[in-house]
């Protein structure tokens, strides 16, 4: 049984390969409804909290401090 002989990556295609998908990435990441998709993820994850935030967590904490 002979083995088929694969073609070794030669690294120019390895780079030209590379370069396309770094250019579709930055081409995409133009576009308004990557912009306004991103932004919405944005508003969901993170939410703007500027400044100290009294939660229920710190309320328990500063009940238990109490003499």
């Amino acid at each position: 049984m002979s083995k088929p002989i694969a073609k070794p990556l030669q690294r120019r295609h390895f780079f030209a390969g590379a370069a396309a998908l770094a250019g579709t990435a930055v081409v995409l990441s133009k576009t308004s409804v990557v912009k306004k998709t991103v932004a919405q993820i944005e508003d969901v994850v993170a939410p703007e909290k500027k400044g100290y935030q009294l939660t229920e967590h710190i309320k328990k904490y500063y009940k238990t401090t109490l003499v």
